[in-house]
């Protein structure tokens, strides 16, 4: 994660400039480019968005969208995985998913990367509940664990066969187990 050197610049003229692969973030007045994505965290992040979409975009339940730009309270933020209940969707008059997104996702989810830094993953995830969202992950690869955020609650450090909270309309059982066997994609054999 790299801070660019400019002077000062407003988030208006942040959303004017062309997006980078890998994304940028606005947070505080800098932009933070986040790292490229490795192996484990393109696994995690691939296998969430398939396991949640699987369950809820023909019911029209939610969506989870991998790397969405989600711009909110003076901030402009990609997480990992943002999971947006399909009535929060603000879909264009055709019917379509839109480019914009002007407001936090339901349930955030972020990977920690070697490269990152976890308080500002973790600060994102603090954001996002402050300005709407229900529910945040913080998934440490490392560690095997994830810590889960409420709003208005105190975190709590999940791991093991530890069931992990879901958003309440979303039918969908995972342990913390459950997702990190996921990383393995081979037998041993």
């Amino acid at each position: 994660m790299t801070l660019t050197p400019l002077q000062s610049i407003t988030l208006e003229d942040f959303l004017k400039l062309p997006e980078t692969d890998p994304a940028r973030e606005y947070i505080n007045g800098e932009i933070i480019q986040k790292p490229m994505p490795k192996g484990r965290h393109s696994r995690l992040q691939g296998k969430l968005c398939s396991v949640i979409n699987e369950i809820t975009e023909s019911a029209q339940i939610a969506y989870a969208f991998p790397e969405l730009r989600c711009t909110f309270g003076g901030r402009s933020i990609v997480p990992d995985v943002g999971v947006f209940r399909w009535e929060n969707i603000p879909f264009t008059q055709a019917g379509e998913v839109p480019d914009d997104f002007f407001r936090p996702p339901d349930w955030t989810i972020e990977i920690l990367s070697p490269e990152q830094k976890p308080n500002k993953e973790i600060g994102n995830i603090l954001s996002c509940l402050s300005y709407g969202s229900q529910l945040g992950w913080f998934i440490d690869p490392d560690d095997l664990s994830i810590l889960v955020f409420f709003p208005s609650q105190q975190p709590q450090l999940l791991q093991g066969n530890d069931l992990l909270p879901i958003l309440e309309i979303i039918p969908l059982e995972l342990t913390v187990s459950q997702v990190f066997s996921w990383l393995k994609m081979r037998s041993n054999s």
